[in-house]
């Protein structure tokens, strides 16, 4: 009786903890739910930090972000240095306060870790674009009640050995760490998250500062 009974509590608290906590994440529903997320918002923006290391170099910088439909970002580098990455949709362009010369090239050009994420906005597929997608749960996310899962990156796929994505329980993306098939590690953070929120066309078209010159550069990034 005292085996049947310690039974039944063990029983009572497995199904307890179910209802209280749910059932265990499945990745194709998770990575459904954000792609259904992402794609039926017109606009984002949030304050970012990046985190690199590798190469003996460790840098954190942090801005602002804002993403529009269709395909356009705008990352505003605040800390350390003031300095700006945007794509209007066809060509990007990169600029550190201060310079002569801002930098530009075809968006389609373009080879840099962010650039993809232009798309995150209408076009997001997440099963499709990263290869082998699982549940990491052997990564323990940043803010509690977060999931984290990894997978290979269809392109860049010389560049990136791998992807890992931290998502709230409101489907958004906390977090993206991307590692390098080289060692080096790049760790964007997102906070401060604001959705379809008014965000003017003008924040994606580059004017340069008076005696700036705007020149075409294949290695336009930081």
């Amino acid at each position: 009786m005292k085996w049947r009974s310690r039974t039944l509590v063990t029983s009572v608290l497995f199904l307890c903890t179910r209802l209280v906590f749910g059932q265990p994440p499945d990745v194709r529903s998770a990575a459904h739910a954000v792609d259904e997320h992402y794609n039926h918002l017109k606009t984002f923006k949030a304050a970012f930090t990046e985190i690199y290391q590798g190469d003996g170099i460790s840098r954190t910088e942090s801005g602002t972000l804002w993403l529009k439909k269709p395909s356009r970002m705008r990352w505003e580098y605040h800390v350390p240095r003031e300095k700006l990455f945007l794509i209007d949709s066809q060509t990007a362009y990169f600029y550190v306060t201060g310079d002569r010369q801002a930098k530009k090239t075809p968006a389609k050009n373009l080879d840099d870790l962010r650039s993809p994420l232009r798309y995150l906005l209408g076009k997001t597929k997440l099963e499709k674009e990263l290869e082998g997608l699982s549940l990491a749960p052997d990564l323990t996310p940043l803010q509690p009640g977060d999931i984290v899962m990894r997978g290979v990156p269809k392109i860049m796929k010389d560049r990136v050995s791998d992807v890992v994505l931290e998502i709230s329980p409101s489907h958004q993306i906390h977090r993206i760490v991307i590692h390098g098939v080289d060692s080096t590690t790049t760790d964007f953070r997102f906070s401060q998250i604001e959705e379809n929120v008014p965000v003017q066309d003008s924040l994606f078209r580059f004017t340069p500062p008076p005696g700036v010159d705007t020149i075409e550069d294949s290695q336009v990034t930081q």
